[in-house]
């Protein structure tokens, strides 16, 4: 077992598991995080929310930014500063599109989540654009998954 030092288990869900998880995934949802692809800009359910939380992986649950470091950036997709933990989140070069660009994937499940941009402000001056429809927010005081199998059963 892989374990984040924020104490996160990083062991990637089994094919069984990762099957269940995602079965639970609408269409849109599998095309974004299964297949790459991208929520039309302005429209995601987690762009205007400002409530204190995390935001976790909606495949597997991994807490993947800290509300406090969301920022409001003009480009249609939640954005951040830093991930909530560096292991939490992992960077892929991306060339797609005609681009070169900085994937960010979950790094307990592999999903696609958005791509990191080095234009952001103080103090990391990173913009992790991430698509709203990847992640699942968490209130303050309610818990998080320490591991898939207990994503599983939220």
């Amino acid at each position: 077992m892989t374990t984040s030092p924020s104490g996160f288990d990083l062991t990637p869900p089994s094919p069984d598991l990762r099957r269940r998880l995602e079965s639970r995934l609408t269409d849109e949802e599998r095309e974004v995080l299964l297949r790459h692809g991208t929520e039309a800009p302005f429209c995601g359910g987690l762009l205007g929310n400002k409530e204190p939380g995390t935001y976790c992986c909606k495949l597997c649950g991994l807490p993947l930014f800290r509300a406090g470091t969301k920022f409001e950036s003009g480009t249609g997709w939640p954005s951040f500063t830093a991930p909530y933990d560096e292991g939490h989140v992992v960077q892929r070069r991306d060339t797609s599109h005609g681009m070169v660009r900085v994937e960010t994937l979950c790094g307990r499940c592999g999903s696609h989540q958005g791509h990191v941009f080095p234009d952001g402000p103080p103090p990391t001056g990173m913009r992790y654009c991430i698509n709203s429809i990847s992640l699942r927010f968490v209130p303050d005081g309610e818990p998080l998954a320490k591991m898939a199998e207990e994503y599983e059963s939220l």
